[in-house]
């Protein structure tokens, strides 16, 4: 009966991260955003800034929908890392929380895989 349960919040969890990440990778679509990342001191700024932003969308959709779900938190949790540890100063344990738990999530959803109301488990299913 619990592990009903924890499916079914993993798979909850899972696609609100997939909307939060939807949400960030669609600033991909605002000249305005975009423009004010280019302060931060990267190579290739421009480069650098849209690949994230499309990874952040990509891994988005991929967790909303459960598709690939593996996939998509290896991609979420490369972008957030590289955002905690290149752009932030790696202190994921102060002024970087917020990157940091969208990693952590990652591997939650990597090990876990697509579940509960996944197009994964629909397409994918093993049959027994």
């Amino acid at each position: 009966m619990l592990q009903k349960w924890t499916n079914n919040a993993i798979a909850i969890i899972r696609i609100i991260i997939g909307c939060f990440m939807i949400i960030h990778g669609m600033e991909i679509f605002s000249h305005e955003k975009m423009q004010g990342y280019i302060d931060w001191k990267l190579p290739y700024p421009v480069l650098m800034l849209y690949f994230g932003k499309s990874c952040e969308l990509l891994a988005g959709i991929l967790l909303f929908f459960g598709l690939f779900t593996r996939l998509g938190a290896l991609i979420m949790a490369g972008s957030m890392t590289s955002i905690t540890f290149m752009i932030g100063h790696g202190k994921f344990y102060m002024e970087d929380q917020h990157p940091f738990l969208f990693v952590l999530f990652a591997f939650i959803f990597f090990f876990d895989g697509g579940n509960k109301w996944s197009l994964d488990n629909m397409l994918f299913k093993k049959k027994r």
